[in-house]
């Protein structure tokens, strides 16, 4: 995968103990969490012993799963004001296409509503399987061309553009231009 920069790997020390929590919080064990999200039992191991390099899919899954949104794995403390420059920020990818997301913003408590930048190249789309329910994502198109949306009827995007669909179903984002960027809300009910 061809990388902009040099992207900082995701905290897997705060992954970890945020799975750990939610998962003790739901009363699972370990097999019946990994079960429930589709991963083997050794990945959430290593998972929550710190250990690994997760994908995209492993952590959205495991979210699903334990019914969490997704910024809670990424979200560090933050600063009154906070600046991150183009290519910073904990970001993480895609284990099956040429797709980068970058936590920007998470929501504050009391409000649900994650933000992220999204790097995108052509060749395999970035599919998603449905978020929890209820779950809305915002699209707007910074740089680039791509095909965004429900993955039986994606829409055309161009700079500037904007959508919003339902995430609580399989949904797509395809670079169709080199440097395709995008920010994307993740709004949950």
């Amino acid at each position: 995968m061809a990388s902009a920069g040099n992207p900082s790997k995701p905290p897997l020390h705060s992954i970890a103990a945020t799975l750990r929590r939610g998962r003790q919080a739901a009363g699972l064990s370990l097999t019946e969490l990994a079960h429930r999200a589709g991963i083997a039992k050794s990945t959430l191991s290593q998972l929550e012993a710190g250990q690994g390099n997760p994908s995209l899919e492993t952590l959205w899954a495991l979210c699903t799963a334990l019914d969490l949104p997704f910024s809670r794995l990424l979200d560090p403390p933050r600063p009154r004001i906070q600046v991150i420059r183009a290519d910073q920020g904990q970001a993480v990818t895609s284990a099956w296409a040429d797709y980068r997301a970058t936590l920007l913003s998470a929501c504050p408590p009391g409000a649900r509503r994650d933000l992220y930048r999204v790097d995108a190249e052509p060749g395999t789309p970035r599919t998603s399987a449905p978020h929890t329910p209820g779950t809305v994502e915002h699209v707007l198109l910074t740089a680039g061309r791509a095909l965004v949306g429900p993955a039986d009827d994606p829409v055309e995007l161009n700079p500037g553009d904007y959508v919003t669909y339902p995430a609580d179903q399989p949904h797509v984002f395809e670079a169709r231009e080199p440097a395709t960027r995008a920010l994307l809300a993740s709004e949950y009910s």
